[in-house]
């Protein structure tokens, strides 16, 4: 099968967080699996920055997989080589899969495969799910009006949990979709924690109002005014300059510069240490389509406590971590009383999960499915 993935932003563009890393994962293990996938993006990484690579042609990333960069002009995602190129790579394709929603290449994809015929396959990440401080609501509204107007008739919605499912379908009434979580990679060996008594919890993503750090960080001083617990938290992920600088104002309004420390972006093998040395994992957000860093926290056998604003209530049924609300005070309590739990049994619980549900391979195979699905 020919599969044709269009998306505003490809890997190495690590600053869009965890959809980058689940689009090329999920790209990769099609191509293992003998289709040939070619990717249209941009060489965007981040508003004022693009990826030093080649836009006069396609590049190899792996076998069966190759990847055509446009030069970003304009914004996250304008680039006029992408309109440029886009029709003679959808008369190729057997399929397309579109990323992303509120972006330069979506209306173009959509009307080209329209006057095509092909099928398409389509992925919200969670832009279509809304929270108290979304934006734009207005001309979003507008946007997924011309999108319905562009769109084929063979195409399916994909998402990755049911709640994204729920809110997309209020918003493309009547269209198809498929529930399909994203995969995770399973690290083949774990290091030993070393804790030295200290309670290590890390915040692994965007730094971004929708993501509940602010509630973390106050959850985090009345830990320490009111709690015994030798704590410290790390905040890892890449974010306006704006907002960090903000969050660095409040850890030292609340007194907290000794206990928590700003990382910045990591990637792979610095995550790999960061997981390595951290002892719970807090994903506090307010909406999450999927929440990758759930996955791979998990996989590095690191329990978790998830706000209910993510898709993780399974997590107190498998039995390695907490699903609550995300306001500080359910935030503190649930920290106090997960460190009492038996931590290493949780992670060994979570790490088992993940390799059965949620490999790669697996995941694959159900778009694949889905593709065959939409193509017959």
């Amino acid at each position: 099968m020919k599969l044709l993935h269009v998306t505003p932003a490809f890997y190495p563009a690590s600053v869009y967080g965890g959809p980058i890393e689940s689009v090329y994962q999920l790209c990769r293990h099609l191509a293992r699996t003998g289709c040939d996938v070619r990717v249209l993006t941009t060489d965007a990484n981040g508003p004022h920055r693009v990826l030093d690579v080649d836009t006069d042609r396609e590049l190899e990333l792996a076998a069966n997989l190759r990847v055509r960069y446009c030069h970003r002009q304009i914004r996250h995602s304008v680039s006029f080589s992408i309109l440029r190129l886009l029709p003679a790579y959808v008369r190729w394709a057997d399929l397309v899969h579109l990323t992303a929603v509120y972006s330069f290449p979506t209306i173009p994809t959509l009307l080209a495969s329209k006057v095509f015929g092909k099928p398409v396959v389509w992925s919200s990440r969670g832009a279509l799910q809304r929270w108290k401080g979304s934006t734009r609501t207005v001309s979003k509204a507008l946007w997924e009006r011309v999108c319905r107007v562009s769109a084929p008739k063979r195409l399916i919605l994909h998402v990755t949990s049911e709640e994204e499912a729920k809110e997309s379908i209020g918003r493309f009434p009547g269209v198809e979709t498929a529930i399909i979580p994203n995969g995770v990679e399973i690290p083949d060996a774990l290091s030993p924690p070393n804790s030295n008594g200290m309670f290590r919890l890390l915040y692994l993503g965007r730094l971004h109002p929708k993501k509940g750090v602010e509630n973390l960080l106050t959850a985090c001083k009345l830990l320490n005014e009111e709690s015994t617990l030798n704590w410290s938290l790390t905040l890892a992920g890449p974010g306006d300059h704006a907002y960090a600088d903000t969050l660095r104002k409040r850890i030292q309004e609340y007194e907290l510069s000794d206990r928590v420390r700003m990382v910045g972006e990591v990637r792979r093998e610095k995550k790999q240490t960061l997981f390595d040395n951290s002892d719970l994992t807090i994903v506090p957000s307010y909406t999450e389509n999927f929440g990758m860093v759930v996955a791979e926290s998990l996989a590095h056998g690191v329990p978790v406590i998830a706000s209910r604003g993510t898709p993780w209530r399974r997590v107190e049924e498998i039995g390695c971590g907490l699903w609550i609300e995300n306001d500080p005070e359910s935030l503190a309590k649930a920290i106090e009383q997960i460190s009492r739990m038996p931590l290493r049994e949780m992670g060994r619980r979570g790490r088992e999960w993940m390799a059965k549900e949620f490999s790669w391979d697996k995941q694959a195979q159900q778009v694949l499915t889905c593709y065959k699905t939409l193509c017959t």
